[in-house]
C-alpha cells in the first residue's frame, strides 16, 4: 500500500502537518495544500491517487472541489475522502452525493484516518462488479440476472425497492449512499420518498436477512453502507 500519492487539502497548518505526518509514516508521498484553487490546479497536473480533502476553505470551499473534481473527465475517478467538524452532517450528504467516497469527522485518530485511506484505496483497486454480476460473499449471495438473494443457500424473499437497494449497497462494500441516493437506485431519480421510507426498507431488509442483516450499517445524520466483513 505504500507510495501512493496523497494530496491533502486543510488552511489549518496543524492538521496539515499531523495528517502527513502520519501519511508519510506509512510510505505514501504526500503533498499538502491549504486553498481549493492550489487542490484543483494539483489534482489536475499531478495525478494523485486520492484527496483528502477539508470542506472548509478559504475562497473555493471543499464542497465546490469535490464538485469541479467529479465532473472534470481529467479527475473523475480520483477518490476524495472529505475531513469535517461536527455537526457538518448536511455539508456530508452533500458531498457524498456530488461523488465523495468517503468521510472522516474531526478530531479523528491517525489510526481511524489510515484505516478510512487504505480502505478507500483498495476499492479503487478493486471495481465494482458489473451491475448483472452474481455477488457472493460468505453467506450471501446476489443474483441480479435472476432477482434472487440467498442466505446459507436459503432464499430470502425480497421485494423490488429491497432488492435494489440492497443490490447497490453490496456491490460497493464500505462505501456510504446516502437515502436519496439509494432512493435514486431503486425507483430512479427524483421520486418523492422521505428518508422515513428508505429506513423502513432497510429495517426490512434486516430483518429478512437475519445475521448478515447487521452488515448494513446505520451511518449517523448520512445514509447506509455495507460492511466488507
Amino acid at each position: 500500500m505504500a507510495h501512493e500519492h496523497i494530496l491533502v487539502v486543510d488552511d489549518e497548518e496543524d492538521i496539515l502537518e499531523l495528517v502527513g505526518y502520519n501519511l508519510e509514516r506509512e510510505g505514501f508521498k504526500v503533498t499538502r495544500v491549504d486553498t481549493g484553487e492550489d487542490a484543483l490546479r494539483l489534482a489536475r497536473d499531478k495525478s494523485p491517487d486520492l484527496v483528502l480533502l477539508d470542506l472548509m476553505l478559504p475562497g473555493i470551499d471543499g464542497l465546490e472541489v469535490c464538485r469541479i473534481i467529479k465532473q472534470d473527465a481529467r479527475t473523475a475517478s480520483l477518490p476524495v475522502v472529505m475531513l469535517t467538524a461536527r455537526g457538518d452532517e448536511a455539508d456530508v450528504v452533500v458531498g457524498l452525493e456530488l461523488g465523495a467516497d468517503d468521510y472522516i469527522t474531526k478530531p479523528f485518530s491517525p489510526k481511524v484516518l489510515l484505516a478510512r485511506v487504505k480502505a478507500v484505496l483498495r476499492r479503487r483497486e478493486s471495481p465494482a462488479p458489473r451491475k448483472d454480476a452474481v455477488i457472493s460473499m460468505k453467506e450471501l449471495v446476489i443474483h441480479p440476472g435472476k432477482h434472487q438473494v440467498s442466505v446459507k443457500g436459503n432464499p430470502v424473499p425480497l421485494t423490488s425497492t429491497e432488492f435494489l437497494i440492497l443490490h447497490q449497497l453490496a456491490r460497493r462494500p464500505g462505501w456510504v449512499f446516502t437515502r436519496q441516493q439509494l432512493i435514486d437506485v431503486a425507483r430512479g431519480e427524483n421520486y418523492p420518498v422521505t428518508d422515513r421510507s428508505v429506513d423502513v426498507h432497510i429495517v426490512g431488509l434486516r430483518k429478512k436477512l437475519g445475521p448478515v442483516g447487521k452488515r448494513i450499517e446505520t451511518v449517523r445524520g448520512v445514509g447506509y453502507r455495507f460492511r466488507e466483513k
